[in-house]
């Protein structure tokens, strides 16, 4: 099979497509033939040697597919051949072939596509699991997402509208904001214009946000905590403009919460919970509140382009990376 492989830690553009021997299946595991790979910022670092997980030399990157089960390892219940899923991975998702665990495979549901599959599993569910479990967002309570146009953004804006909760959108452009704002998002703030304290303060008459979502970070950080609210909570689910710096004194002055959220902590430590957030979300997704979106659709040979586009912060939605497309 064709592959995405990594032989050396370093930069993406190190990357090379070569033809090799394809995965198989191990107890609770699945294979899939790969029909579409959602392309994330952790695919980047994981190529760098700089994720929280370090896979053994030589391996594919990608974090999660969607696609056909055409193998089964012992044990297996939950799926047959034939089936239709997606799935979070170790890594392994570049390629023509992958190999998930049984307990991270879901299966599509009708009426999505594989494109859309593919881009679902790493931003849906970890916005979800973030904002549901640690967030602790209610209903008519205000939501602030940072970076709302990106992959990760746009579901947080997504899943906010979805739990009942007013959103505000934060973005560089206004073409971002319009995105979010076509996904739900009820006001808009672009913080390369605008201040983003006084701006959501104003929008909130004073109160502030309930809970902050931020993949962003860097210099963002400090003036989105200071737009939240007596008891407000700041999600901490990236930092591709660099690491948060967080003053202790700040969070306790107004009972405010920094919380970190990892996907990888309801995976190994909170299945139940993790469950609970994919039903949701399938439940959402049928009823028409969730809509991935999908940007751009490129063949395997131009992965490294895939994942530049989105480091580079040059596109918005999802990046999605098709074995069989020419």
């Amino acid at each position: 099979m064709r592959a995405v492989i990594c032989r050396a830690w370093g930069e993406v553009e190190d990357l090379a497509v070569e033809d090799v021997a394809p995965p198989v299946p191990g107890p609770g595991e699945v294979l899939i033939e790969v029909k579409a790979t959602g392309i994330n910022y952790a695919d980047a670092l994981l190529v760098a040697g700089r994720y929280q997980t370090k896979p053994p030399l030589p391996f594919s990157p990608g974090l999660e597919t969607a696609g056909v089960v055409v193998g089964c390892g012992a044990g297996v219940t939950r799926f047959t051949p034939g089936n239709r899923v997606m799935a979070v991975l170790a890594y392994g998702g570049l390629a023509e072939r992958a190999v998930a665990a049984e307990a991270e495979t879901f299966a599509i549901p009708d009426g999505m596509s594989f494109e859309e599959a593919g881009a679902f599993p790493i931003a849906y569910i970890s916005s979800h699991v973030a904002i549901r479990w640690q967030g602790r967002l209610e209903a008519g309570e205000t939501l602030l997402v940072l970076g709302a146009a990106g992959g990760v953004g746009l579901t947080a804006v997504e899943i906010g509208k979805a739990m009942g909760a007013r959103v505000i959108a934060g973005a560089s452009t206004p073409e971002k904001l319009a995105v979010a704002r076509e996904r739900g998002a009820d006001e808009g703030v672009n913080y390369a214009t605008e201040n983003l304290t006084e701006r959501v303060m104003a929008l909130t008459d004073g109160k502030g946000a309930d809970v902050c979502f931020d993949p962003v970070g860097g210099e963002l950080f400090d003036a989105a905590l200071s737009a939240l609210g007596w008891g407000g909570r700041i999600l901490l689910v990236g930092f591709v403009g660099g690491v948060q710096q967080i003053p202790a004194n700040r969070l306790l002055v107004k009972h405010r919460a920094a919380l970190g959220s990892s996907l990888r902590y309801f995976r190994w430590h909170a299945p139940d919970k993790l469950r609970r957030s994919v039903e949701e979300l399938m439940r959402w997704y049928g009823e028409g509140k969730l809509r991935p979106l999908v940007t751009h659709r490129l063949p395997l040979e131009r992965s490294v382009e895939a994942i530049r586009l989105l480091t580079d912060r040059k596109a918005h939605g999802k990046i999605v990376v098709v074995p069989g497309a020419r």
